[in-house]
């Protein structure tokens, strides 16, 4: 008997198509029935390829094989689902199957699905479509009693070909032409473009742009004490009259820009008396709405640092492998209009779950679950609905799969929670003409937040009254006044910060956002609720960019690298900068939108993405990398080498008349032009942050010209190290910074490091040694002449974890042995926290004393090996010196064949130099001694230990001097 095939998206889908329809019996991975046979892909199952006579190796990439413009495309099975092909094709040819209904996801990617399995299973059995928007199984039914045929859905189909075919255009071909034209001197170096990874890219790179070209300004607050009958309270001035100003945004109401304007102020209102008025009006907030894939992965990442795609893995865990979730994949953040239903069956499952049962009874017993628009919106649903809890009981979650189902669940029950109730208090005191601003917010009903743990705030929280309150009319705020007095007003220099780096929440949020600012109509109406990429590809999309070295992670924040500077200089000196803005995706979709109303044929579409290419090809080749236009600076410091005139270009700095030039980017860190002009002049810079190892570590050197004019390292250990020969420094036009406290001599800068003269030279008798540079904390002269005289440094801000990659603060201290430690601020005890620990034998939690190593530490013999060790006990140390002599001996850009080294226009090696040090810790010239725990995160700053890795300092197999 003759029936239809039902293809379904993924397997879950599949499941409840066979519920709801009823009579299936399940054969592995396919159900059958009288009346049908269903199954399901695991998503994309086929991909599209060039034939292969347009397939170019990797190491062939030239501009003589592009660009790769195939008549028509292939398709590739993908490898991984290679058995679910097989089935489905299978499935397709059996001889009873007299149609095939494509059941996939009702949007363009399940079309394209769909589309490209029957392709590739050259399927002849006519087709209809189920189109579905929610997933009751009264929906699913009424869908089977409405299939759309196939004729009304060929233009969708048109669309989602053409959206795949132009993204695999323009990425091989604009990333194949930018590495050419990167590779041409030699070499292989990938650039990788995309229409949607690059205009993410852009997006960190022009924030990283804004906070270079930021220079932070003084400016000064007056802040009141004030004081009433019923108490004090707190006010900051302000100007009545300010109004924004768009020249300069920094400007704020509260803001005074001279120091005497600001002291006038205060001192003309310091003990005098003024008068307060308040204004107070309730104020509601309703629950954020429900999760999509992109809102779950921002609060997952400012909550608990989760990535976007460790997010995404989560989710997707809890959907397929736990049943708890639904589908994640999704940008919606509404659910279907028949869902009622299902939502008070899922409150009846979270009746009984614990830390959940008690909202769930109370949403059942209230009767919260209505038909609103705000939750329940066909309009708001695409492919897929919110994300929501499952009638599944999860069980034996991880901790992480327990968080995210929990953030889950708890925005699932506070949208049907009443909202959260606020009065709003805003107090204005004038005092002597000028005004000070105060608010409160009095949370008096919880609502929704009581899920989160909020209650309803005591009263006593509130101001202090100021006189009677007179309830306002219908629709207006209630009003208090009084005198009060203002005993106390201060003034406070602040200064202002750059913008802030994105971090994944944010990243996220700025690509689900790139088209509103948009300023053409179409296009911004055509990416309105789309953005760059979709749920399902951002977290990969960013994963990418750092993968492929464009950006890398310390701590939150996403640090745009110098390879994305020189990415983003070359696509605007080409021409070419469509592919860094959002606007391409927004022509796309406008285009495509069309195409899916029958308003543009396919054929036009790819003809211009064919142009598009063409051009981004032949731009890529009429350049050379030096002369790439760009806004380049002159030098003002004259060729060391010939005395002429230095210019910058897209790769280097070179002399217009001699072979001089240095690089742009010495082990991945972009010079400031004011760097490389002292550089130039006095021959030397530094200590300089921000370079980074081959494996990607943090390290600070100092860099040099040498005499035969090339770029080295130079980590600062060069005189009195190497061997009892060498003559000692001479510290005689130096003032010492203070006492040894070790031998009792007397301290100097050398180098990387402060060093007690006795510690270098033949005639070494010490080994006090530390960093001037501590985990990428500078330790200026003034903080280590305190220390040394005090025993302990301020608190400095600007640490960086070894092992988390995050800042934190602590005090440099002096311990009674001489060794250098952290001690962290006081905070209160947590139950059942471990005793404090000894300097470096604690975590960045623990405050370091002086009192020995903790108790876990004394009883773990494991541990107790990796405490600091002599230089002569380092293996580590030991293996690299010899490989270390070598990378140091190499000139500028001597790779390869060495051809364009000996003309001066090689490329340099730095990032190589940087990838031979190595030391027991791992740490590249900011490296410290192991702490007692490998498990902790901040080591030691000790420098006693004469491993030469003091607070900073380098190991041995990285003193003297580096090519860079």
């Amino acid at each position: 008997m003759p029936k239809p095939l039902i293809i379904a998206e993924k397997p879950s889908v599949a499941a409840d198509i066979a519920r709801a329809l009823g009579g299936f019996t399940r054969h592995g991975d396919y159900y059958e029935s009288d009346d049908y046979l269903l199954s399901s892909a695991l998503g994309h199952l086929v991909e599209i390829a060039a034939p292969e006579q347009y397939e170019v190796k990797r190491g062939k990439w030239s501009f003589t094989h592009l660009p790769v413009i195939p008549p028509r495309f292939d398709l590739k099975p993908i490898d991984k689902n290679s058995d679910r092909l097989k089935l489905l094709t299978r499935l397709i040819r059996r001889k009873d199957v007299d149609r095939i209904i494509n059941a996939c996801d009702a949007g363009r990617e399940g079309e394209l699905i769909f589309r490209l399995i029957v392709q590739h299973a050259k399927a002849r059995q006519p087709v209809q479509r189920l189109w579905l928007q929610s997933m009751t199984p009264a929906a699913i039914r009424q869908g089977f009693e409405s299939l759309r045929s196939d004729t009304e859905l060929i233009p969708l189909a048109d669309a989602a070909r053409c959206r795949s075919e132009a993204d695999w255009l323009v990425g091989i071909n604009g990333t194949r032409a930018m590495t050419a034209f990167n590779s041409r001197d030699g070499g292989f170096f990938l650039t990788t473009v995309g229409r949607v990874q690059t205009p993410t890219l852009a997006i960190v790179v022009e924030r990283e742009e804004r906070i270079r070209r930021f220079v932070a300004r003084d400016y000064f607050e007056v802040r009141a004490t004030f004081e009433t009958e019923a108490g004090r309270y707190e006010g900051r001035w302000f100007d009545p009259d300010f109004r924004k100003d768009e020249s300069d945004p920094e400007r704020r109401a509260e803001r005074i820009w001279e120091r005497g304007r600001a002291e006038d102020i205060r001192d003309a209102c310091v003990g005098r008396d003024g008068f307060a008025r308040d204004e107070a009006k309730p104020s509601t907030q309703f629950s954020p709405a429900l999760f999509d894939l992109t809102s779950l992965q921002r609060e997952a990442n400012g909550r608990f640092g989760f990535s976007a795609r460790m997010t995404l893995s989560i989710a997707q865990a809890l959907y397929e492998k736990h049943k708890a979730l639904t589908y994640p994949r999704t940008d919606s953040r509404a659910l279907p209009e028949d869902y009622p239903g299902t939502v008070r069956e899922t409150m009846k499952m979270l009746t009984d779950a614990g830390a959940y049962e008690a909202f769930a009874r109370r949403v059942l017993e209230q009767g919260w679950i209505k038909p609103s628009k705000r939750v329940f919106d066909n309009a708001k649903v695409s492919d897929h609905f919110a994300i929501i809890p499952t009638l599944q009981r999860p069980k034996s979650l991880s901790e992480t799969e327990q968080k995210i189902y929990d953030l889950v669940t708890r925005r699932f029950l506070a949208v049907f929670f009443p909202p959260a109730e606020y009065l709003v208090t805003t107090r204005i005191t004038e005092v002597n003409a000028h005004a000070f601003r105060t608010e409160g917010r009095v949370l008096v009903e919880p609502g929704w937040l009581a899920i989160y743990g909020r209650e309803a705030a005591d009263p006593d929280s509130s101001l202090p009254a100021i006189g009677p309150v007179t309830p306002g009319a219908a629709g207006k705020p209630a009003t208090a006044a009084g005198p009060v007095s203002a005993p106390a007003v201060e003034v406070f220099e602040l200064t202002t910060k750059p913008p802030a780096r994105y971090s994944e929440a944010t990243l996220l949020s700025a690509m689900e956002g790139a088209g509103k600012l948009l300023e053409d109509d179409e296009l911004r109406s055509a990416m309105a609720g789309k953005g760059l990429g979709t749920p399902a590809t951002r977290a990969a999309i960013i994963e990418g960019l750092i993968d492929q070295g464009y950006m890398h992670r310390e701590g939150r924040e996403l640090v745009a690298t110098a390879k994305a500077f020189q990415l983003l200089t070359l696509l605007r000196g080409l021409g070419v900068a469509e592919l860094t803005l959002p606007e391409l995706t927004g022509e796309w979709e406008h285009k495509l939108s069309q195409m899916e109303h029958g308003g543009l044929a396919r054929e036009t579409f790819m003809r211009e993405i064919a142009e598009m290419t063409r051009r981004i090809v032949e731009q890529a080749k009429g350049y050379g990398r030096d002369t790439v236009p760009g806004d380049y600076a002159t030098l003002e410091t004259p060729c060391p080498s010939c005395g002429a005139t230095v210019r910058e270009n897209y790769r280097r700095f070179a002399c217009e008349s001699c072979d001089f030039s240095i690089t742009k980017t010495p082990a991945g860190r972009l010079f400031e032009i004011d760097e490389v002009e002292q550089l130039l002049r006095d021959g030397s810079i530094g200590p300089l942050q921000g370079f980074r190892s081959k494996q990607g570590r943090p390290f600070a050197a100092i860099l040099r010209i040498t005499p035969e004019h090339k770029l080295e390292f130079d980590f600062g250990q060069q005189n009195g190290e190497a061997g009892d020969s060498e003559e000692a420094p001479d510290f005689s036009d130096q003032t010492p910074l203070g006492t040894c406290p070790k031998c009792g001599g007397s301290v100097f800068e050398h180098g990387l490091s402060y060093v007690c003269e006795h510690a270098v030279g033949p005639q070494r008798s010490c080994d006090f040694r530390s960093g001037k540079i501590i985990l990428q904390q500078p330790v200026e002269r003034a903080q280590m002449s305190r220390l040394l005289e005090t025993g302990r440094t301020e608190l400095l801000n600007g640490f960086v974890s070894n092992r988390t990659r995050r800042k934190f603060k602590a005090y440099l201290v002096r311990g009674s042995d001489g060794r250098i430690g952290f001690e962290f601020e006081a905070r209160a005890p947590r139950k059942g926290a471990a005793r404090a620990a000894a300097p470096g034998a604690g975590g960045e939690d623990a405050p370091a004393t002086d009192a020995g190593a903790t108790k876990s530490s004394r009883a773990s013999p494991a541990k107790a090996k990796t405490k600091p060790r002599k230089a002569g006990a380092s293996a580590a140390g030991a293996r690299t010196r010899a490989g270390a002599k070598r990378a140091g001996a190499r000139a500028e850009g001597r790779t390869g064949k060495g051809k364009a080294a000996r003309k001066g226009k090689g490329e340099d090696t730095a990032s190589r130099a940087a990838a031979t040090r190595r030391n027991a810790q791992g740490e590249a010239a900011t490296a410290v001694p192991g702490p007692a725990s490998r498990a902790e995160a901040p080591p030691p700053a000790s420098g006693t230990t004469g491993e030469g890795t003091a607070a900073g300092g380098p190991t041995r197999s990285q003193r003297g001097k580096r090519a860079a």
